[in-house]
Formats: C-alpha cells, sequence, structure tokens
C-alpha cells in the first residue's frame, strides 16, 4: 500500500500547444513523457459544447437512484461495462506486493464501443468491445457514443505525435487500435469523508495499465502524480486541456525510456463533488507488445518479453477488483 503524503504545488507538467507544428510538439511529448509520464494538451480541437455535454450526461446518471443504477451493475456485462458502486475497487492493491488497500471513495460508469451482440468482436468479448448497458436516461447514449468517438480520433492524434516523438512513422500504432477495446469511463468523487480509514482516498496511488489516457476534469481539483523524484504534485484543472498520461504497456512499447507514473485522487479542497472524464485508449485485446525499434540500442538493451496486451490488462483487473472476466 502506497502511504499518503500531502503532495507539493504543482511545477513542471507541461502544457502541449496541438496548435502548433508536429515537430515541436512531438518534442514537447517526447521530453514530457521521459520526464513525468503527464503533460496537458490545449487547443487540441475538442469542442467546448461537447466535453460541458458529456460533464452533464456524467451529472444526471450519477444522479439516479442506487437501484436504477445497480440494474446496469457492471458485473452483468461480459466485458464488465455499467456502473461500479462506491467501494467498488481497491486501485493502490494493484501492487501484488503491497498491503491490502480500503476500498476506493468513487463510484463510475464503464463503456466501450457500442457494437450489436452478434457483432463479430463483440463476440469475442473483449473489454471495451460491445455488451454495453445502458441507463434509461433520454440522449445519454447517443451522447456517450458522440463522445467515445471525438475521444478516438484524438487518442490517435495523441498517438501520432508519440509515435513521432520516437522517430517512427505517424501511424505506426494504428494497426494495433483496430477494434481496441478503448473505455469511456465516468468518475464521481464525493468529497474526502472526515471518518474516512486510514489511507483511503478517492483513487488509490496506481498506474493506468493500457496505452493512453486522456482526461478531462471538472474545476474541484485533487489529481495528484508521482514525479520521477518519487515526490507529489498537485495536477490542477487547467481550463480548456486535456491531461494525458501514459499507461504500462506504452511503458513496454517504449522499453522503459517513457513513464507510467503513479497518479492518485484525493476530492479534500473543493467540499463539492468531483467529477472526472478519463478515457482508456488501449490497443486490441490481442495485440503483442514489444519495444519499439528505437526503444532498444546497446546502452538500453530490451527490458521486457513480449506481453499480450489481454494478459496484462486482465491481470491488472483483477488485482483491483478481486476477479477477472473471462477473456
Amino acid at each position: 500500500m502506497h502511504i499518503y503524503t500531502p503532495p507539493s504545488p504543482a511545477t513542471f507538467i507541461p502544457v502541449i500547444d496541438l496548435a502548433g507544428t508536429i515537430e515541436a510538439a512531438a518534442a514537447a511529448v517526447h521530453r514530457a513523457c521521459r520526464d513525468t509520464g503527464f503533460f496537458y494538451i490545449a487547443n487540441h480541437g475538442v469542442p467546448a459544447e461537447l466535453v460541458a455535454a458529456q460533464f452533464d450526461a456524467a451529472s444526471r446518471f450519477f444522479d439516479l437512484p442506487l437501484e436504477e443504477k445497480m440494474r446496469i451493475d457492471m458485473k452483468k456485462s461480459p466485458t464488465t461495462a455499467g456502473y461500479e458502486p462506491m467501494g467498488g475497487q481497491r486501485l493502490d492493491s494493484q501492487d501484488p506486493n503491497a498491503e491490502k488497500a480500503p476500498p476506493d471513495l468513487k463510484e463510475t460508469f464503464y463503456c466501450g464501443r457500442d457494437l450489436p451482440d452478434d457483432h463479430p468482436l463483440a463476440q469475442k468479448k473483449w473489454r471495451g468491445v460491445g455488451h454495453n448497458q445502458w441507463p434509461d436516461l433520454p440522449g445519454f447514449r447517443e451522447q456517450t457514443m458522440a463522445w467515445h468517438s471525438a475521444m478516438c480520433a484524438l487518442g490517435d492524434r495523441v498517438l501520432g505525435l508519440i509515435a513521432r516523438s520516437l522517430d517512427m512513422p505517424a501511424d505506426w500504432f494504428a494497426p494495433f487500435y483496430e477494434g481496441s477495446g478503448a473505455m469511456v469511463r465516468f468518475i464521481k468523487y464525493p468529497p474526502h469523508p472526515s471518518a474516512a480509514a486510514y489511507n483511503q482516498l478517492g483513487a488509490g496511488a496506481h498506474t493506468d495499465w493500457g496505452g493512453v489516457t486522456i482526461l478531462a476534469q471538472d474545476s474541484a481539483g485533487g489529481l495528484e502524480v508521482e514525479t520521477v523524484s518519487g515526490e507529489w504534485i498537485a495536477a490542477k484543472p487547467i481550463e480548456g486541456t486535456f491531461v494525458i498520461n501514459l499507461g504500462d504497456l506504452m511503458a513496454r512499447w517504449t522499453n522503459g525510456l517513457y513513464k507510467s507514473n503513479l497518479h492518485r485522487v484525493k476530492n479534500n479542497l473543493s467540499g463539492q463533488d468531483r467529477y472526472s472524464l478519463p478515457f482508456f485508449y488501449s490497443p486490441r485485446h490481442d495485440a503483442m507488445i514489444d519495444a519499439i525499434p528505437t526503444c532498444i540500442t546497446p546502452e538500453h538493451p530490451r527490458r521486457y518479453p513480449p506481453c499480450a496486451c489481454s494478459d496484462h490488462m486482465m491481470e491488472m483487473f483483477r488485482r483491483s477488483y478481486g476477479y477477472a472476466p473471462a477473456v
């Protein structure tokens, strides 16, 4: 278990302007991915109205009665799409050697690509691919799928910058993302309670599991990031930006050159509910993750054996939820 210590003020998580040249953005991405694995992006092209509409959709969902949300409990879906109740996950328990952590103080909703159950990809029952469960809220499904589409497009753009930052063609990641398990998640964190258990957080210290994460956060704050020196800093909300961070599979792809850093959430400053919209853009489940050629040198030899995306993702899911879907 990662014991909580207060964060230092944010000083260096960079904001990368996507309105500039590809070369300049790729160079900035390279620096950020080596330093922290976190950065903000501005001028990303996603309309502010779409972002606001998605936060509104999330708020309307979480305002539903608990029994209505439990009707679409994620455990009822073979792809774990649906509602996760308060305390359903222990993110700080993903370290197999760590002491058992307390449950996270959050409730969430997951969904992936919307496909009919008889679609060939849906029949594979991969996380993020079909078998979504939807609440009875007018326009919710349509809005969320518009959000999913916009995030996939932005994810492709970010992956292109990462590829160029490694001196690879901009479309290098594309074959690994055909039929990917890209997942939308909405999260609601209540104000941090005074009666919380020892070291209990909104989201315990963890790394993300997949390729890249795109995060829209509201103004409440609470996201904290561990630096390479082991200090924690606050990733404060910056209007008009998304937060980008790298997952474990990107760290493997880059042979450890780029970082998948620990981060956590403690909603202890705003006195109000905190809403966040992470989008987990991960490769297709049967993709084999092996070191990118430009990331292997005589001075930096191969660090990891090839890894199937599904093997890592399901193991991390099992550690934090206590079970794994049958994939």
